[in-house]
C-alpha cells in the first residue's frame, strides 16, 4: 500500500496550482456540468497514468538497479524544484471549445493532451519505475488528481482564494525532495 499512498500524496500536492488544475477550473466554469467534467478528468487520468505507468515499469525493468536508484532519486529532487514553478495555461490551452462533443468528451481529450509531459505524468512514471506496481501507482495517482481537482470543479475560484498555492507548491516540492533523498540514501 506504500505505492498507493505515496502516489496519492505526491500527485495530490503536486497538482495544486498545476496547469491541469487550472484547466479543471476553466472547464468547470465554461460548461457548468461538474459531474461530466469530473468524469472526463477521471477517464483521461486513468488512461494517461496507466500508459505512463506501463512505460515507467518497463524502463525500471531495463535499467540496472544502481542507475535506477540514482535516476529516480535525482528525478524526484528535480520534480521538487519544478513543483516550485507555478504553472499557467498557455494561449493554446486556455479556452477549450465546446463544439459538438459536450463537457465529458471535451474535458477528457483536453485533459489527456494537457497532461502530456506534465509534472504529474512524469511523477507517475517515476513512481511506477520505483514501485513496479502499475495498479497501485495508477490508482494512487488518479485518486491524487481527483483529490486536487474535484474541489476546484465544485468550488472554483472560492477555493483558490482559501488555499495559498505557493505554500502547497512548497509542501509538494519538499515531499518530492524528501522522497528523492530517501531513495538516494536508501531509507
Amino acid at each position: 500500500m506504500e505505492a498507493f499512498f505515496t502516489s496519492l500524496g505526491l500527485v495530490a500536492l503536486a497538482e495544486i496550482g498545476d496547469k491541469t488544475q487550472l484547466l479543471a477550473l476553466v472547464l468547470a466554469t465554461r460548461f457548468r456540468r461538474p459531474w461530466a467534467v469530473i468524469a472526463g478528468i477521471f477517464a483521461a487520468t486513468v488512461v494517461n497514468h496507466t500508459l505512463t505507468g506501463l512505460v515507467g515499469i518497463e524502463v525500471g525493468g531495463l535499467i540496472p538497479q544502481l542507475w535506477l536508484k540514482w535516476g529516480l532519486g535525482l528525478s524526484y529532487v528535480v520534480m521538487g524544484a519544478w513543483t516550485l514553478v507555478p504553472d499557467k495555461l498557455g494561449d493554446d490551452e486556455g479556452e477549450p471549445k465546446a463544439g459538438r462533443h459536450g463537457a465529458f468528451v471535451t474535458t477528457m481529450i483536453t485533459f489527456f493532451l494537457v497532461e502530456m509531459g506534465d509534472k504529474t505524468q512524469i511523477a507517475t512514471m517515476a513512481l511506477a519505475a520505483q514501485f513496479q506496481n502499475l495498479l497501485l501507482v495508477a490508482s494512487g495517482t488518479t485518486l491524487g488528481m481527483l483529490v486536487a481537482d474535484v474541489p476546484v470543479v465544485f468550488l472554483g475560484e472560492r477555493l483558490t482564494r482559501l488555499i495559498p498555492a505557493a505554500k502547497m507548491r512548497t509542501m509538494a516540492a519538499l515531499l518530492f525532495v524528501v522522497q528523492g533523498m530517501a531513495i538516494l540514501l536508501g531509507w
